[in-house]
């Protein structure tokens, strides 16, 4: 054990900062859509994360005022601004193609993706400063980075100033008028979205229709980074496995209406076609998913019986009986099929069905795992706190010199929960239809990868494969009978196994927990960069088009794992409810607590700083870039001295990322 400098423990986590608002936006370009005449876009170039020479970045928002999603039948009677980080492809990209990324959640920011998994940065320990991603999939494409739907990370409704107890999650509004309460370690304040249920997206159809209209906004007025075949991607990642095939297929639906000539506008419309779908640990059909939860933890490749066989066994039980989790899902999707078949959420008899399936299969199904392993829901071999990867991003992101260059006038949410509840008020996710329309996509030539991480528990790579096998659409006997086979990483490493027939592929990642470009940098990049190119996910060698199939076993468990040592836990005050132990929580309460950067100094965490930590000066960080295929670990570069804090919301509500 490394000893510690002896110092005066630091009380509070401010020091001699103030409660900090976000600064007014400077130097916003605002210009009105082709589209829609009472939408706007507003954009600036903010110079950070994405330092290549050359490289151009744009950061925004597409305003759409209340009732601009009118035309496609949804009620909006709040406004909708939409964030969005837009980056170059670092190599020709006046031809490159385009594709957009979305985190889950449902309520989880799109920044967790950028600054933490694909993007052109990475954050040091600091949460000040940033390295440059080798692996970064703007490598060769333009990446289009959004938070969705409104309220999620810089996105929202209305600037509502409040404050924030990162002890209870709670968000209290208030206008300040009799002055700013105080600020300490775990009581912060800062303008906040609305939190109203009633002013973001209800469900993933009312999501899509949100995001289509942004997205015939964004291209109109970038026309530059419009792709020469007129096609962009979507990349998502865990609930995303929802949004993806739902947006996919309803943009998809959108582009026949535009060409025949069914759909209405006053305005110019974009013809949006679709060329690639990206899947990584999606939760797409729970359904097909649920009984893989009890299953990897029970009996997984790393050999962790993270249950013992009653536990599993009564999961099961609970999954199979009569009235027991399978019924009511099943229930629940009759119900809407009859009722809300479109899924607006607006049925009350099927909402309380689905809202009963969904938490009755939450608690008895999936729960034994979450109550009793003591293992992170995103990463099966690591021992809860966890602590990778990282959320430097957070503190990051509450800077006030990054708010400033990004031109934002809302502080950061890293997850929320008001987008979390509303998704539930209505059982969005036990509800159906995404299988269907990954078929429909796959049928109209749209390809389709699914990219999972051997060591989720929250979505996990048993039940992706069990969804990519149950996908009906005309090539699926093809597919099921393709084989398994390596995915050559480069010439000494297999990052997985991959079955693909033509445009559909599904992976498994070795030693890769949720977050897959975040454990296993180059492995996903080059599944995403032969996705992309049209090239098989195997080798990258050999065109995808056409009749192309992996050929193999038809199962990868004869592949079993070595368990990796489960990490220290780093307490980071930002995150306390999923990064900090018992002990150090309370620590924190009672103020006694060392906090530096919102890093909790301990006997875990002293071999994390140098001495220029203690004595007063900047410590210039080291970047460090993991470039090999084996797991991540966490940064550690030296952090710098001094931060100014902002409001963040870390509220992850029982969602997933």
């Amino acid at each position: 054990m490394v000893r510690l400098l002896t110092l005066t423990a630091v009380a509070a986590l401010l020091g001699a900062a103030v409660g900090q608002f976000p600064p007014t936006p400077e130097n916003v370009t605002t210009i009105k859509s082709k589209y829609n005449e009472d939408v706007t876009i507003s954009y600036k170039d903010p110079g950070i994360c994405e330092t290549t020479p050359g490289v151009k970045s744009y950061s925004g928002y597409v305003h759409l005022p209340p009732g601009t999603l009118a035309d496609v039948g949804e009620f909006q009677n709040y406004s909708i601004n939409t964030f969005f980080w837009f980056f170059e492809s670092r190599k020709d990209p006046a031809n490159a193609p385009l594709s957009i990324w979305m985190n889950g959640g449902p309520g989880s920011s799109s920044m967790i993706g950028l600054l933490s998994e694909n993007g052109p940065c990475k954050i040091n320990d600091d949460s000040n400063s940033t390295y440059l991603n080798p692996w970064s999939f703007n490598n060769e494409v333009n990446m289009l980075y959004i938070d969705e739907p409104v309220q999620v990370g810089f996105s929202y409704d209305v600037p509502s100033n409040g404050t924030l107890d990162l002890t209870t999650l709670e968000t209290t509004y208030m206008d300040f008028s009799h002055g700013v309460p105080e600020q300490n370690n775990t009581f912060l304040v800062g303008t906040f979205p609305s939190g109203l249920l009633n002013s973001t997206a209800n469900g993933t159809t009312n999501a899509a229709r949100a995001l289509w209209h942004f997205a015939q906004v964004w291209f109109q007025e970038f026309p530059d980074y419009k792709p020469n075949d007129n096609k962009i991607s979507i990349w998502t990642e865990s609930y995303g496995g929802r949004y993806g095939p739902s947006f996919t297929a309803f943009w998809e639906e959108q582009n026949q209406k535009i060409e025949n000539g069914t759909l209405n506008s006053t305005g110019e419309l974009y013809d949006i076609h679709l060329d690639t779908l990206g899947i990584i640990n999606g939760c797409v059909d729970l359904l097909s998913q649920e009984l893989s939860y009890p299953e990897i933890a029970y009996n997984n490749t790393y050999g962790i019986e993270t249950i013992n066989k009653t536990i599993y066994d009564q999961a099961i039980n609970d999954f199979e009986r009569p009235g027991g989790c399978k019924d009511l899902i099943i229930e629940c999707r009759a119900l809407a099929a009859e009722g809300d078949p479109t899924n607006q959420g607006n049925n009350v008899t099927v909402n309380d069905a689905c809202m009963l399936a969904d938490m009755t299969c939450e608690n008895l199904v999936e729960g034994g795992y979450v109550n009793y392993s003591g293992r992170s829901y995103y990463d099966i071999a690591h021992l809860n706190p966890d602590p990778f990867p990282p959320s430097y991003f957070i503190g990051y992101l509450t800077q006030n010199w990054v708010q400033k260059a990004l031109g934002v006038p809302i502080n950061f949410t890293e997850s929320i929960n008001s987008v979390y509840y509303a998704f539930s008020s209505i059982g969005d996710y036990p509800r159906g239809g995404f299988l269907e329309d990954l078929s429909y996509i796959l049928d109209n030539g749209i390809k389709v990868a699914m990219v999972y991480g051997d060591r989720d528990y929250a979505c996990n790579w048993i039940g992706g494969e069990q969804v990519s096998l149950n996908v009906n659409y005309s090539l699926s006997n093809q597919f099921r009978s393709a084989g398994y086979q390596d995915v050559n990483v480069n010439s000494t490493y297999v990052g997985g196994q991959v079955r693909q027939y033509g445009n559909f592929s599904f992976t498994r990642v070795y030693e890769s927990g949720h977050e897959v470009p975040a454990y296993q940098p180059e492995t996903a990049y080059n599944i995403f960069h032969r996705a992309m190119f049209n090239k098989d996910i195997a080798s990258g060698n050999l065109s995808s088009l056409g009749n192309y199939s992996t050929h193999g076993p038809s199962s990868t468990w004869q592949i079993k794992n070595e368990v990796p040592p489960s990490p220290d836990p780093i307490c980071y005050t930002l995150a306390l409810e999923y990064t900090c132990t018992e002990d150090q929580i309370a620590s924190v309460l009672n103020g006694t607590a060392l906090i530096h950067d919102w890093v909790l100094i301990d006997n875990t965490t002293s071999g994390f700083f140098n001495s220029s930590t203690f004595n007063g000066t900047s410590a210039t960080p080291k970047p460090k870039v993991t470039a090999s295929p084996s797991a991540a670990s966490s940064s550690a570069v030296a952090p710098v001295v001094g931060s100014v804090i902002a409001l963040v919301l870390t509220a992850l509500a029982g969602g997933v990322f």
